[in-house]
This record gives structure tokens, C-alpha cells and sequence, in this order.
């Protein structure tokens, strides 16, 4: 298998604050996780015959899905990206998970929009606004990976398999509720409501946002004030931070 980097502290970087540091990690892990999926898929591109890495097609998902998450003992985590019908057949599989069996949901908000009516019963879900892949983790010991249009595998070699679990469950222990991300006015949840906040938080002129964005000051602003009035800030500066704690924007460091 390639092996996954990680990366040592550097002496004399400046100290920064613990919540500066704390998504600074968060960012690096992420970041390793997705290198970590990308290699191993790449792995299997290259060496189609490699141990620890098998191809399945794409047309038996669920068969795939069934054989791995039914066994599970311990732990299942799950990853989705916004298909809808990979996140059906991965639910329909949990529910023949035994009692005991630890399960973890971490989904893009995209994913928990789309599938909202059939995650939200479920306590085990979180939301991260960052790209996902979408995977399954069972036991620490296996992992199904799905690269929509470019097919799937899946990963039995342990090294690799235990590393992509610790990695996960460090973003998911980060993610927002799925309950908190679904009371967000949806009017909040918009790509331009972002890219002003983004904006907002750079301290950016409303003429020079306004003219970015390619929209009229007047209606840049009235943007603002709805923006403002959904997050029950008194000025930007607190509608930024506020932004950041209910996972609109992500920390900066």
C-alpha cells in the first residue's frame, strides 16, 4: 500500500490559539483522510490484483454492502456525498446491524438536505461542510469505497482500514448535528449566502462585495440584513462568528 504521510509540528511556527490549532488539525486530518481514500483507490487503478484492494461493480452495491455491514460487531461508519440511492441502501443494511454496534453518520450538507427525511430519525449523524468521499468502514477491518462514475472498491488490508477509521472519527467528532444543521433557515444555506458571508468576514465593501458578486448594492445589502436578521447578529462582526459556530463557514487559521 502507499503509505500516508504525517506531518511533524515545525519548531518556532508562531503559538496560536486552541481553537486556531484545534481546526488547523481538524483541516490536516481531513486532508489526510482524503489523500489516505484517493491513494487507495489509485492503488487499485494501478494494481488491479493488489492484495488488500478488490474491485466491485458498481451494479451490486447493495450485494456489496450487505456481505460487509452485515457482519459488523463493532463499528460501522459512513460517509455520504449527496446520492441518494447509495444513502438508502446503506440505511436499509444498518438496520440489520446488531444492538451494541456502534454507528457513525457523516454526511456533506448537500447529502443531509437531499436525504433529510431518511436521516432524520437517526441520532448518529453529522454534518461537515467539506467534501466527502463516499465510504464504509466496518470494524475497523473493511471499507467500501465509492467514487461516483468511476466505479468502487474495497479495502480489506488492516494497516489501511484502522488508519481510515482513527481519521474518521476524528472529523465526525467535529461534524454539526443533523438536527441543528436542519433548524438553519434554508435561506441561509444558499451557495450566495456563503460567498457574502465570506466576504462580510473579509471585511469587504458592500460596493466592492456588491460588485464581485455582480449584484446591485441595494440588493447586496438587503442580502446582508436577512442574513443579519436570520442569525440574530447585532453587527457583521458577530453574524461572521455566529456563521462559523452553526457550520456556515469554517474556521480560519
Amino acid at each position: 500500500m502507499t503509505e500516508t504521510v504525517f506531518e511533524r509540528p515545525r519548531v518556532g511556527v508562531p503559538v496560536r490559539s486552541a481553537a486556531q490549532s484545534h481546526a488547523a488539525h481538524l483541516e490536516q486530518t481531513l486532508l489526510q483522510a482524503r489523500r489516505l481514500i484517493e491513494s487507495t483507490v489509485t492503488l487499485h487503478r494501478r494494481r488491479p490484483s493488489a492484495s488488500g484492494v478488490m474491485q466491485t461493480d458498481a451494479g451490486v452495491t447493495t450485494e456489496t454492502l450487505e456481505q460487509l455491514i452485515f457482519r459488523a460487531r463493532r463499528s460501522v461508519s459512513v460517509s455520504f456525498s449527496g446520492s441518494v440511492g447509495f444513502v438508502e441502501a446503506v440505511l436499509r443494511c444498518l438496520g440489520h446491524v446488531p444492538d451494541g454496534v456502534s454507528v457513525r453518520i457523516l454526511c456533506t450538507p448537500t447529502a443531509a438536505d437531499a436525504a433529510s427525511a431518511q436521516l432524520h430519525s437517526r441520532p448518529d449523524v453529522r454534518v461537515f461542510r467539506h467534501d466527502l468521499r463516499e465510504v464504509v468502514v466496518v470494524d475497523g477491518s473493511f471499507a467500501f469505497l465509492r467514487s461516483p462514475g468511476k466505479g468502487a472498491a474495497v479495502v480489506t488490508d488492516t494497516a489501511t482500514v484502522s488508519a481510515m477509521e482513527m481519521l474518521y472519527v476524528g472529523v465526525w467528532s467535529r461534524g454539526r448535528k443533523l438536527g441543528d444543521h436542519l433548524e438553519l433557515s434554508p435561506r441561509l444555506r444558499t451557495e450566495l449566502t456563503r460567498r457574502i458571508l465570506e466576504r462580510m468576514r473579509a471585511g469587504r465593501t458592500d460596493a466592492a462585495a456588491a460588485r464581485e458578486l455582480q449584484v446591485s448594492l441595494r440588493t447586496y445589502r438587503r442580502h446582508v440584513a436577512e442574513i443579519m436578521r436570520e442569525l440574530e447578529a447585532s453587527s457583521r462582526f458577530a453574524a461572521g462568528v455566529r456563521a462559523v459556530e452553526v457550520g456556515l463557514l469554517p474556521q480560519e487559521h
